[in-house]
């Protein structure tokens, strides 16, 4: 499996047989996505930095709500949440997809905005690659994030939705994460590539390069 971040919470994650596009952002953030190719696509919610279908080819097969879903030997499920800790009083409603592909099973958070309760965490189950929005505005506290990494105890952390040099918006940079994780000297990696056979003991951070 290869996994490449386009900005934002946008990742491509390219299985075996199929592809798969994770909240498609508009290019008003900041970011190009370059109308990637790929046959899902994922939206935790319809804010426009989460929701721009049209900018990926290929007409992929959209997913956009709770559920459970099977396309091409790809099992997903979307989960129910909210945006804020409010009950989506204040932003309105959030989907967590479980994504289960070549061995691996992956878990976006999208704009997940409150803490995990135990339902929850027994909902999501054993995750391999946790994709986990650190920025803090229109999301969680970055206390909240770590504390999810520390319920989850993934093999992998991959880090989204924080400020960078193309998004100067007011969101937290992923340092401040990376210091709440008490890791230093992280360097950025262009991509990442994972077999189910290769997932790390114990949890471990990457942090990608957008493109």
């Amino acid at each position: 499996m290869e996994i490449t971040w386009l900005g934002h919470s946008c990742f491509l994650i390219r299985g075996k047989e199929k592809t798969i596009i994770t909240d498609p952002c508009h290019p008003d953030l900041g970011y190009r996505l370059g109308e990637p190719e790929a046959d899902i696509v994922t939206v935790s919610h319809f804010h426009s930095g989460h929701s721009y279908i049209e900018g990926v080819a290929d007409e992929p097969k959209q997913i956009k709500s709770p559920g459970e879903y099977e396309i091409g030997g790809v099992f997903i499920t979307g989960i129910p949440t909210f945006h804020d800790d409010k009950k989506g009083e204040l932003r309105g409603k959030n989907t967590i997809y479980i994504i289960e592909m070549d061995g691996i099973t992956l878990c976006h958070l999208g704009d997940l905005g409150h803490p995990l309760g135990p339902n929850l965490v027994e909902e999501l189950g054993d995750v391999d690659i946790l994709f986990l929005p650190v920025g803090e505005i229109s999301t969680m506290p970055v206390d909240t994030a770590v504390e999810i990494v520390r319920q989850l105890e993934p093999p992998i952390v991959i880090p989204m939705h924080y400020k960078t040099e193309a998004f100067n918006g007011e969101f937290s940079p992923v340092d401040k994460f990376l210091d709440k994780m008490r890791i230093r000297e992280l360097e950025a990696r262009p991509k990442l590539l994972i077999t189910s056979s290769s997932l790390p003991t114990p949890t471990q951070t990457i942090v990608l390069n957008y493109l």
